[in-house]
């Protein structure tokens, strides 16, 4: 089942260069997300600190990735992704001369530019995929990317809760930064096919967004396909922020829950990365297969959140951060192919930014909920979470509709694709 992951690995040059940047930039990222949410617990005692955190993390992602997709379809991709590199590893140096509450202004500060510049990383990357890929190779190379995150977040967030604990905060952050310098090195190997030749766009701007808005307007099942992960976000957005508080609270290893939280993040880990290679191994790679399976993916999501609702012990609370983290894994992977086997070249990198920034905008109101219902309505951490299972059955309700309305229409119209691409159907 692994043989044709390790045979793109190998054979596909750029995509293996794009994998290593990868690897090691996720690395250093869950070395400073843990690193972070324990500086935040020394800094301020606050609930809502620790989702305001989360949203100096979101929050930009969604109010510049309109501009980072016009970039990305008009700029070569990777020259965005190396400077993106760089400047955030400057950036997360800036995190050294955080020493007291006093301070906590210059850490959201610095937090907002981190992942402003993050905004513009990720749809170059999105698009780029497709670029280097082979249409038949895109499940694998989009499920390969999914377990490498994982496997990041799993080593990374252990490794981070481990450096952190027995070497302090000021090592992660220097470490994060070190990765981002070398992200961009491997990145620099890589090697993009030309362009094809489109008409410029003649507005410029802030209207070239508007103008990708314009093409998912016109094919709207790939609008839908494009708010499927905003969707979920609105559901698992909040679980991000209150696993900080079962970590410390309820279910406390180490200094400030420290241990608790890496072990949170290894599960996850394991959950999104395994997930969309077994459903791809079971359901297959057509297009309806890929649908069928982002339905399972908001049952388990929905279900592994109700089970940390009511979870009376860590071993519960583990089992249900592995459930929900395997649905999540499947919504991510299988609509991120889905739009790249049918989006064209000159305007996925807007298309992927505006995913990315309904992702983001629906997640931030997720974690403000996050925050909010504890501190301001009395919510217990068990309700909050109960209250995103709620949720989680709705999203799924509307999907299911979705699926029943549009599952004999064609992806996407004659017309709307370049003439690189085919007709991707449901069926």
């Amino acid at each position: 089942m692994l043989t044709k992951y390790l045979v793109l690995l190998q054979e596909n040059k750029n995509y293996r260069y794009l994998w290593w940047g990868n690897v090691i930039s996720l690395f250093g990222d869950w070395f400073n997300l843990i690193a972070s949410a324990a500086l935040i617990s020394l800094l301020t005692e606050a609930t809502t600190a620790i989702s305001y955190l989360f949203l100096a993390r979101f929050l930009p992602l969604f109010f510049f990735s309109p501009f980072a997709g016009v970039l990305a379809d008009r700029y070569d991709r990777r020259n965005i992704m190396i400077a993106s590199d760089v400047l955030r590893g400057l950036t997360v140096l800036g995190f050294l001369l955080i020493r007291d509450p006093s301070q906590i202004w210059l850490f959201y500060l610095l937090t907002i530019s981190q992942f402003a510049l993050s905004s513009l990383f990720t749809p170059a990357r999105s698009a780029i995929i497709a670029m280097v890929v082979a249409e038949e190779d895109l499940v694998a190379a989009n499920a390969l990317d999914s377990l490498t995150w994982s496997s990041m977040l799993a080593l990374g967030s252990l490794a981070g809760g481990f450096v952190s604990e027995m070497f302090g905060n000021d090592t992660a952050f220097f470490l994060d930064a070190l990765t981002f310098f070398l992200s961009g090195w491997v990145i620099s190997l890589i090697t993009l096919p030309a362009k094809e030749e489109v008409p410029e766009v003649s507005q410029g701007g802030f209207f070239d967004f508007v103008d990708g808005l314009r093409y998912l307007w016109g094919v709207p099942i790939l609008l839908i396909i494009s708010m499927v992960k905003g969707g979920g976000s609105l559901v698992w957005g909040s679980i991000n922020v209150l696993e900080v508080a079962v970590a410390e609270d309820i279910f406390p290893l180490g200094d400030g829950g420290a241990l608790t939280l890496g072990w949170f993040y290894a599960l996850s880990g394991i959950g999104t990365g395994l997930s969309p290679i077994l459903f791809t191994h079971l359901l297959g790679e057509k297009p309806a297969q890929l649908r069928r399976g982002i339905t399972i993916g908001f049952v388990l999501m929905t279900v592994g959140i109700l089970i940390l609702g009511l979870a009376p012990n860590l071993a519960m609370y583990s089992l249900g951060t592995l459930i929900r983290t395997s649905g999540t894994g499947v919504i991510w992977v299988f609509t991120a192919v889905l739009l790249q086997m049918s989006v064209p070249n000159h305007v996925r990198g807007r298309v992927f930014a505006f995913e990315f920034a309904f992702l983001t905008l629906m997640q931030s109101v997720s974690i403000y909920w996050a925050g909010f219902a504890p501190d301001y309505l009395g919510f217990s951490i068990q309700q909050t979470i109960l209250s995103m299972a709620v949720l989680g059955m709705v999203i799924f309700l509307v999907w299911v509709l979705f699926q029943y309305r549009t599952g004999k229409i064609p992806l996407v119209p004659e017309g709307k694709k370049d003439n690189k691409s085919s007709l991707v159907t449901f069926e």
